[in-house]
Order: structure tokens, then C-alpha cells, then sequence
């Protein structure tokens, strides 16, 4: 059977891959430990599930998984819903970033399921029973769910993400075609979520060097302003073998953005830049 796309899968498995343990290679201080169970009240009408990771510094203790049992009942819609009751109500020791609650802060990104996302914007509904709730991948663990993104955001810092011109400022507005400014649609309505930067294999393997994703379509965001003005400054440095080639097209960051964008194609666009430039 020839497989075409993603999402397809094979009728028939010749060679089966064995599976990799859970701690296979993993240091006896980061292997995730069974934690507790909360169980729901006895009145609890329909229950679910979430499988939580939890790390606390402060205590020498592994990592570990508690398990939540939630009456959805009584509780909203969304996976943040979930852990907000878990909070309020049943364990107040857990920690999460959270702001919104609109899919526009970014601040509740987390590995729901496998899969990077806003607790905010993903349904209850559409996950597992139990639900696997985990932090960013590849980041410093500040405390459970809470990544560092330290890192993250002095990588974003410098692309410089600002408008930068060597023209005199005008009285009013700098203008912009409806032309110019539809080239910014799908790049500036990033929110820094990081979800796609978390995913990429490349930024797993080169994060101090490659700039990920999410910070590379910020560069071009500002690539394809009009109104900027350091374009030629930009592209020299971004023009290296790790800073931006680093890239490899795997698109997991495309298949993870929460918001439908698609750094992939942002990454694309710059090195057609270079190359056009030096052409």
C-alpha cells in the first residue's frame, strides 16, 4: 500500500519497530515517577481523567504523574477549565502560566496528548481518557508545568523585532499599500506561544546555536514590512549554516502552531531572500 499522506496508515506491517521504554537512557534523577491519585467526589456525576506531570525543585524527589479525576459535570470546556478546578479545588500546589483564556496570550502552552497546544483553546472532549498533561518539550522545568523560556526569548530579542528605518520619521503614520500590508497576514499574528520552537527536532539538537521557529518567523515578519528599512542587515545575520540552515523542513512547527501559522513557510521565504540576493 502506498502511503500519501501524514495521516494515513499502512494496511499491512511487514517489520515492526520495538518500542523505545519510557526512561530507555534517561538519567535516574529525570525518570517520571507514578504520583497520586485525587479521586473525585463520590457525587461526581461524569469523571475525567488527566495524568499530570508535576516537578517540584525545591524537593529532591523525580518527577512524577498525579492523576486527576475531574467531574467535566461541573467544570468548563477547555483542558485549562480542568486545571483551574484542580487548583481551586482539589490541589492548590499545582502550577501552570495562564492569562487570557482566548488563545491569544500564549501564556498556557503545554504537551497535551503529545501534542504542543493552549490548554485555553483545546476541548476536553478531544482528549485521551486519562488526558496526558505535560510541560513545553526540550525546556528547563521551572516548576511543573512552567518551562523556562529564558532562552526562547533572547533568541527572539535578537532578531530585533522592531521597525527599523533610516528615514526621517513622518508626522503621521508610516502608510502601506493594502497590497504591502496583506504580505504580513499569517506572520504577525504570532503570539510567542513557542509551541513550534518546543517541536522542532532541529531545535532540539542545535537550540544554542539554531534560532527555531518561532523567532525566525519574526524575522521574516519584519523582512516582509514595507516599511522597514534594514533588510540587507537582517539577512547578513541571519545568513549562517546554524542560525537559520539549521532547518531541515521537517514541519513539525506548521503541524504544532495553535494558531494555523506556518513557520515552515516563513523559513522558506528567507533563504529565497538570500539566494535572490546573491543571485
Amino acid at each position: 500500500m502506498l502511503i500519501r499522506s501524514s495521516d494515513q496508515n499502512p494496511r499491512y506491517t511487514l517489520l515492526k519497530r520495538f518500542p523505545v521504554p519510557r526512561n530507555f537512557k534517561t538519567d535516574r534523577s529525570s525518570r517520571i515517577t507514578r504520583g497520586k491519585l485525587w479521586p473525585a467526589p463520590s457525587r461526581a456525576a461524569k469523571i475525567k481523567r488527566l495524568e499530570v506531570y508535576r516537578y517540584d525543585p525545591d524537593k529532591s524527589a523525580n518527577p512524577r504523574l498525579d492523576t486527576y479525576e475531574v467531574d467535566i459535570e461541573d467544570c468548563g470546556p477547555m483542558v485549562l477549565d480542568a486545571l483551574i478546578k484542580i487548583k481551586n479545588e482539589i490541589d492548590p500546589t499545582l502550577t501552570f502560566r495562564r492569562s487570557c483564556r482566548e488563545g491569544i496570550c500564549g501564556s498556557c502552552a503545554m504537551n497535551i496528548d503529545g501534542t504542543n497546544w493552549l490548554a485555553c483553546t483545546r476541548f476536553l472532549s478531544e482528549t485521551a481518557n486519562p488526558a496526558a498533561i505535560y510541560p513545553l518539550n526540550h525546556l528547563p522545568i521551572i516548576k511543573d508545568l512552567v518551562p523556562d523560556l529564558t532562552h526562547l526569548y533572547a533568541q527572539y530579542e535578537s532578531i530585533e523585532p522592531w521597525l527599523q528605518s533610516a528615514t526621517a520619521a513622518p508626522d503621521r503614520e508610516r502608510r502601506q499599500s493594502p497590497e504591502d500590508r496583506h504580505r504580513l497576514d499569517g506572520y504577525y499574528e504570532c503570539i510567542l506561544c513557542f509551541c513550534c520552537t518546543a517541536g522542532c527536532p532541529s531545535h532540539w539538537w542545535n537550540g544554542d546555536r539554531f534560532l527555531g521557529p518561532a523567532a525566525l518567523l519574526q524575522a521574516w515578519r519584519w523582512l516582509a514590512d514595507s516599511r522597514d528599512e534594514a533588510t540587507g542587515k537582517r539577512l547578513d545575520e541571519l545568513e549562517d549554516p546554524f542560525r537559520l540552515y539549521r532547518c531541515h523542513t521537517i514541519l513539525n512547527c506548521t503541524r504544532t502552531c495553535p494558531k494555523g501559522l506556518n513557520p515552515g513557510r516563513a523559513i522558506a521565504e528567507i533563504k529565497k531572500m538570500i539566494i535572490q540576493r546573491s543571485s
